[in-house]
C-alpha cells in the first residue's frame, strides 16, 4: 500500500474459523454501516501461537508485535478497495482518523456562507532565490561559438568599376575547373559524446497467441453408403397431380423462360474474377510493373565516341528506328577538333529488328544532327536540324522497299533502275549512305544548334506575318524549329520565286547549283537558297534581353495520336512511292485561302534557363515604326532549375503538357496561368529526358544522368514513381515509346555512350483499365480547383495584408496642429473619461457594493 500512497494499511484474507473466533463475521458482526472491529493484540498473538503458520495473522507478525497499541484496528472493506476483503491499521493516528473523524462546526459554516466574504488585497512577499539546477540545463542547452570567426575581404582594381561584363557558356559537368563537387565525409579526429538523451517508454503487457489442432492418433478406415429414397408410381402420380405442384409450376414457368433466355444471349461460364482482376490491374497490382530488355543496337565504327542525340520510329514500316547521333565533344573541344569533323559527319542509322548488328541504312549530313523527324504525309521525307543551324531535307523513296524486305527478312536482287553506288554498296556488304537532297541558306538560318523541330499538320498553313490559312495541297509542307539563339523559325517546302531575276542569272545559278548524281531532285530548288518564311523572337518584358528557346510543343501539332488510334498496327497502311511535287504546289500567295479561326496560335517553349512561357507566332504591327514584331511571350513561370529536355503533350489531353529539366518535372494544363498542376520535387540526380506513355493517359517515362528510368503512374503515386529500372550506366539521352502490336509495347532509350535500348513494356503499363482516362482527368481537373483556390486565398490574404498596413499608418498619422486639434482632443479625452465613469458604476451596481451616489458622477456634476 506505500506505493498507492497508504503505507499504514495492510490487506487481509481472513478465513471463516477466524472470522467466528473473533467475532468479525462479514455482513453480521461487520457491515458496511458499521466496518469497523477492535481487536486485542494479545488475542491475536495468542491465536498466532496456537495456530502457527495456519493463522491468518501470520504474515504480518511482525507489524502486529511491534504495534504500541493494545488493541488493532480492523476494517471490513465490501467494496474490495484495498484489494481484500479485510485490511489492518497499523499506527495509532490513523486508529483515530477512521475511528474519530474531523467534523466542521455547521455552525460557522453557515455563517460564512451568509456573509460575503471580503476580498483583502495581499501585497507580494519578497522571498530569496532558491536554485533547483534549472540554470545548468539552460546552460547546456545553449549555443555558444567555440570558433573564431573567419573574415574575408573582396575587393577589385578602381580602372575596374564600370567596365563592361562579358560572359561566356560553359559545360560545369566537363570542365573540371569550372565544377567542384564536395561531398560529405566523417571526420574522425571528432568524436561527440552524447550528454543527455530525452527518451518516453511505454510499458506494454506481453501477449502471446497459441493455437492447437487435435492429432486424430488411431486412423481407421470408414465408408458410409447412401441409398436415395424414391417415390413409388402411386406417390408419383398423387404428387404430380396435386393441386400444389400445378400452382407452383404456373408461378415459376415465365422466370423459366427468361433464365433460359439470358442463356442463350450471355455467356454463363464466363469468368467474372479474372476480368475483374483485369480492370484492378490498373491501380493495384503491379506486380509486373517492368521494363523488360528486348534488344540493343550499337556499332563500333560509326558509334565509337559518339552519343544518340535523337530518336524516331518509322511511322509505317513496324520495327524499324532510326537514330541521330553526334560527338561527344565539349565547345571547346569541338572548335579544336573542327578540321577532323569537316572530314567525318555522324550519319543517322536506320535499324531493323531483324539484325541488330548492321544497319539497313544511313543518311549522310553536312553536320552533327541534333533533332529530326519523319513527315505526317510522306514518312519517306525526312527534316533533320544540324549543329551549325542549318535544315536537311533527304528523301529516301528508292529505300523504302529495302526496309520492307529487311523487316520481313527477304532480299530481292533487283538490279533495275538501281543507282551506281548502291549496287557497289551492296557488293561490299555496307549499309546504303542516303545523301540529303537540300540544305538551307546558313546565312539566313539559325546562327546556333538547332534543338527541336516539328511538323506543321495538313490542316492549315501560315504565311508571312503568322496568319493560318487552310491548306488546300492536303500535304505537311510547312516546319517550326527552335534554337537557343533566341529564335523561332518557321519554314516552307515549296519553291520561293524572287521577282526582278533575269533569265540568263536563273540559268547561271542552275549550273552552279546543280544537283549531284544518283540524289533525288526532290528538293533541288531549295538547296542552299532555302529561307524561312517566319520569324519569331522571344523577347522579355522588363529588360531588352530575349529568351533562349530549346524545346517547343505546338497545340495543332497533336497528329501521332491517329497512329495511337489504329486498331491493328501490325497491318502495314498503304502508301504511295510517288515523290510529292513540292516544287510544284503554289505558296499562299499565289490565291486567295479561306482564313481559319478556329486554330490556335500560341505554343508552349522551354528554355536553356529552366523557364516555361507560352507565346504566340501571330506578329504585331508596331504603331510607331509600322513593322512587324513578335508578340512578347506571357505566363512565364521559373521552375527547372537547369535546361529544359522535354516539353510534350500528352496523347490523350492536348491542353496537358510535361516539362522535364533540370533537377525536376512539371505538369501544365495549358490556359492555366497559376502554375503547374503538378511539380516533383528536386531529385538526388538530374533528368535529362521525358516522354509520355502512348497507351495509358497517366503514365509517363523519366530519364536520369544515372542510367535508371523513373515510371511514374498518376494513379497510384503522385509523390515518388511507382517503378525505378535501371538501363544503363551512363546519362539517358533520350526516350521514345512505340507499339509494334496490340499484344507489345516498346520504350526505346538511348544513352550517352550510342547504344540504344530496346525495352519491351508490360502488359500492366501498356493496357490502361476501363475508367483510366476519366480519372487522370478528374485528376487534373482537381488539380486546377485547387489552383483556383489558392490563388483566391492568395488574393484574400493580400487584400487583410494591405487592410492591416492602412490601419498600422492611419494610427501612426498625428492630426495636423492648431486650436481646433487641441480641442477636439479634449473633447475626445472627456467622452473617454464619461465612458469609464458609466462602466465603473454598472460593475459595482452588480457587485452590490454600490450603497449611495456616485460621488465622481456628481462632483462632475457639480
Amino acid at each position: 500500500m506505500a506505493s498507492m500512497g497508504h503505507p499504514e494499511i495492510f490487506p487481509l484474507v481472513l478465513t471463516e474459523k477466524t472470522q467466528e473466533i473473533f467475532n468479525c463475521r462479514a455482513d453480521k458482526d461487520v457491515t458496511a454501516e458499521n466496518p469497523y472491529k477492535l481487536l486485542k493484540k494479545e488475542d491475536i498473538v495468542n491465536d498466532m501461537k496456537a495456530r502457527a503458520a495456519i493463522s491468518d495473522f501470520h504474515p504480518i507478525k511482525k507489524i502486529i508485535v511491534d504495534y504500541p497499541g493494545e488493541e488493532l484496528l480492523i476494517v471490513f472493506d465490501r467494496e474490495l478497495k484495498y484489494g481484500q476483503i479485510f485490511y489492518l491499521v497499523a499506527t495509532e493516528e490513523a486508529k483515530e482518523s477512521f475511528l474519530n473523524p474531523p467534523e466542521e462546526e455547521e455552525d460557522e459554516r453557515e455563517a460564512k456562507e451568509g456573509v460575503q466574504e471580503e476580498y483583502v488585497y495581499k501585497p507580494p512577499v519578497r522571498k530569496p532565490w532558491i536554485s533547483l539546477g534549472s540554470e545548468k540545463e539552460i546552460e547546456e542547452e545553449s549555443f555558444k561559438e567555440s570558433r573564431k570567426m573567419i573574415k574575408y575581404m573582396i575587393s577589385r582594381p578602381h580602372k575596374e568599376f564600370g567596365v563592361r561584363i562579358k560572359f561566356h557558356n560553359r559545360n560545369a559537368s566537363t570542365d573540371k575547373q569550372g565544377y567542384v563537387e564536395c561531398t560529405s565525409y566523417q571526420d574522425k579526429n571528432f568524436s561527440i559524446r552524447q550528454l543527455e538523451k530525452h527518451i518516453a517508454l511505454q510499458v506494454v503487457p506481453e501477449e502471446k497467441e497459441t493455437g492447437t489442432q487435435t492429432k486424430w492418433t488411431y486412423p481407421r478406415n470408414a465408408t458410409t453408403q447412401y441409398q436415395p429414397r424414391l417415390f413409388s408410381d402411386e406417390e408419383r402420380e398423387k404428387y404430380l397431380s396435386s393441386e400444389d405442384v400445378q400452382n407452383f409450376t404456373l408461378s415459376v414457368a415465365l422466370r423459366t423462360e427468361i433464365a433460359l433466355q439470358q442463356n442463350e444471349i450471355m455467356n454463363a461460364f464466363y469468368d467474372d474474377w479474372k476480368a475483374l482482376a483485369e480492370d484492378e490491374t490498373g491501380f493495384v497490382g503491379k506486380a509486373d510493373v517492368y521494363l523488360k530488355e528486348f534488344q540493343s543496337f550499337t556499332d563500333l565504327h560509326f558509334l565509337k565516341d559518339r552519343t544518340v542525340s535523337c530518336i524516331c520510329w518509322h511511322p509505317t514500316i513496324y520495327g524499324t528506328i532510326a537514330v541521330a547521333v553526334t560527338e561527344r565533344l565539349s565547345y571547346e573541344d569541338r572548335v579544336q577538333q573542327s578540321g577532323k569533323l569537316l572530314l567525318w559527319k555522324a550519319p543517322i542509322l536506320f535499324w531493323s529488328f531483324t539484325d541488330p548488328i548492321h544497319p539497313q541504312l544511313m543518311l549522310e549530313c553536312p553536320e552533327d544532327i541534333y533533332c529530326f523527324e519523319f513527315s505526317p504525309s510522306n514518312p519517306n521525307i525526312i527534316a533533320g536540324g544540324c549543329m551549325n543551324g542549318q535544315i536537311v531535307l533527304w528523301d529516301i523513296s528508292e529505300y523504302e522497299e529495302r526496309l520492307q524486305n529487311a523487316r520481313s527478312g527477304t532480299t530481292k536482287s533487283t538490279t533495275i533502275n538501281m543507282p551506281s553506288f548502291m549496287l557497289e554498296q551492296q557488293a561490299a556488304k555496307e549499309p546504303h549512305m542516303v545523301r540529303y537532297c537540300a540544305v538551307s541558306s546558313i546565312e539566313y538560318g539559325h546562327k546556333m544548334v538547332i534543338t527541336d523541330i516539328h511538323w506543321l499538320p495538313d490542316l492549315f498553313e501560315l504565311n508571312r506575318m503568322g496568319t493560318v490559312f487552310e491548306n488546300r495541297a492536303g500535304v505537311s509542307v510547312q516546319l517550326a524549329t527552335c534554337s537557343p539563339d533566341c529564335t523561332i523559325y518557321f519554314w516552307d517546302l515549296r519553291a520561293h520565286r524572287p521577282t526582278g531575276q533575269s533569265s540568263s542569272e536563273k540559268k547561271k545559278d542552275e549550273k552552279i547549283l546543280a544537283p549531284l548524281p544518283d540524289v533525288p531532285l526532290t528538293f533541288k530548288h531549295l538547296d542552299l537558297v532555302w529561307r524561312p518564311l517566319l520569324k519569331v523572337t522571344l523577347a522579355k518584358t522588363d529588360t531588352g534581353a530575349e529568351y533562349s528557346p530549346t524545346k517547343i510543343s505546338l497545340k495543332e501539332e497533336h497528329y501521332h495520336t491517329k497512329i495511337q488510334d489504329k486498331t491493328q498496327p501490325q497491318v502495314k497502311p498503304e502508301t504511295t512511292t510517288e515523290k510529292l511535287p513540292y516544287s510544284e504546289i503554289q505558296p499562299t500567295s499565289m490565291k486567295p485561302l479561306k482564313l481559319l479561326e478556329n486554330i490556335t496560335s500560341s505554343f508552349f517553349v522551354g528554355t536553356e534557363d529552366g523557364e516555361i512561357l507560352c507565346s504566340d507566332w501571330k506578329m504585331e504591327r508596331d504603331g510607331d515604326s509600322g513593322r512587324l514584331l513578335s508578340q512578347k511571350p506571357s505566363n512565364v513561370h521559373i521552375i527547372h532549375d537547369g535546361l529544359v529536355h522535354t516539353v510534350q503533350r500528352s496523347p490523350f489531353f492536348k491542353d496537358i503538357i510535361l516539362t522535364v529539366g533540370g533537377w525536376n518535372f512539371a505538369i501544365w494544363k495549358e490556359g492555366v496561368t497559376s502554375g503547374p498542376l503538378l511539380e516533383s520535387s528536386c531529385t538526388a540526380k538530374r533528368y535529362t529526358a521525358g516522354h509520355w506513355s502512348l497507351s495509358r493517359p497517366g503514365v509517363f517515362f523519366i530519364g536520369r544522368e544515372d542510367g535508371n528510368v523513373d515510371i511514374w503512374d498518376l494513379l497510384e503515386k503522385t509523390h515518388e514513381p511507382s517503378q525505378t529500372q535501371n538501363v544503363c550506366i551512363t546519362v539517358i539521352t533520350y526516350i521514345k515509346p512505340w507499339f509494334y502490336s496490340s499484344k507489345q509495347h516498346f520504350l526505346a532509350v538511348s544513352d550517352d555512350f550510342g547504344t540504344l535500348h530496346i525495352l519491351e513494356i508490360s502488359w500492366t503499363l501498356s493496357h490502361p483499365s476501363s475508367n483510366e482516362r476519366s480519372s487522370v482527368l478528374y485528376y487534373f481537373e482537381r488539380e486546377v480547383n485547387h489552383l483556383t483556390f489558392r490563388e483566391q486565398r492568395k488574393e484574400f490574404r493580400e487584400q487583410e495584408r494591405v487592410a492591416l498596413e492602412h490601419e498600422k499608418t492611419l494610427r501612426k498619422m498625428k492630426p495636423p496642429g492648431g486650436q481646433r486639434s487641441r480641442e477636439l482632443m479634449e473633447e475626445k479625452t472627456n467622452q473617454d473619461y464619461t465612458d469609464y465613469l458609466e462602466l465603473e458604476k454598472s460593475v459595482l451596481a452588480r457587485l452590490g457594493t454600490l450603497k449611495g451616489p456616485d460621488k465622481h458622477s456628481l462632483s462632475r456634476i457639480g
